[in-house]
């Protein structure tokens, strides 16, 4: 599958969002709101995402489309097979956004037969970009990118992101519990934390209670890079609602002590 084009295209689709997003970052008129589940959204947001999908129906018209503030009603369902679906998160860490804290990023998946094949995280504030496209590697603007080669869980290092997400989802314990068998454990939060596990910083990255455009476009830039991405029960994809990435060495004993039927 030669995916060259759509990966210029998606970096181009980055450009756009951060043209947006960076001129709206910590500007004194952001205006924000509350969505029905609580989370705040706010017009860089709706902004980005609308700016993105605006030029996705001009230029790919028969492609699908999911993105999280036009579509986070509609369910975390893929598309039917042999349909090409662009997966957004216009800015993943808005709470971040919102405080000024330059830990945020735009989120673009392409995605076929529901398998993402591409993905471009894009944190402008940061000035970051990570890509991947399936077959040819996984890069950042410093160059390739490598999973670390730690192998023993007393030697890795873990992010796990928000302990209340953990607690709500009944997995504090095995949390843990899993935190006393490794060497440390840090809480970077959103993107931030699978991009470091791509960059053999991190070894180990895993939070519950995900979207799908949280996860489509980590997943090819941590496989690309040698990494396993899946749910916290194992399950390949973006579609279980959850995400676990590692540089693959150490994954299926992770999983042992963080799945639910352990």
């Amino acid at each position: 599958m030669d995916l060259s084009a759509d990966l210029d295209f998606a970096r181009s689709l980055a450009d756009t969002a951060d043209a947006i997003s960076l001129e709206r970052f910590r500007a004194a008129d952001l205006h924000v709101t509350k969505k029905a589940d609580s989370t705040h959204v706010t017009d860089a947001d709706q902004a980005v995402e609308r700016a993105l999908r605006e030029r996705l129906a001009a230029e790919r018209p028969d492609d699908a489309f999911l993105g999280e503030e036009t579509t986070a009603d509609t369910g975390a369902e893929a598309v039917s097979e042999g349909h090409r679906q662009w997966v957004v998160d216009p800015i993943d860490g808005t709470a971040n956004y919102l405080r000024g804290v330059p830990v945020w990023a735009t989120l673009i998946a392409l995605a076929v037969d529901g398998r993402p094949v591409l993905g471009v995280v894009s944190a402008p504030a940061l000035g970051k970009r990570w890509w991947a496209a399936e077959g040819s590697g996984a890069f950042s603007l410093d160059g390739p990118l490598r999973v670390s080669g730690v192998s023993e869980l007393a030697d890795v290092s873990l992010s796990y992101n928000s302990i209340q997400q953990w607690d709500d989802d009944d997995r504090l314990e095995p949390l843990v519990d899993l935190s006393r068998r490794v060497w440390r454990t840090r809480a970077y939060g959103d993107m931030w934390s699978y991009m470091m596990v791509a960059e053999g910083v991190l070894d180990v990255a895993g939070e519950p209670d995900l979207k799908p455009w949280d996860i489509a476009a980590l997943v090819p830039i941590v496989e690309e890079a040698g990494g396993r991405f899946t749910s916290l029960d194992g399950d390949p994809g973006p579609w279980h609602g959850s995400a676990l990435a590692s540089n693959g060495l150490v994954h299926d004993a992770v999983v042992e002590v963080i799945r639910r039927d352990s």
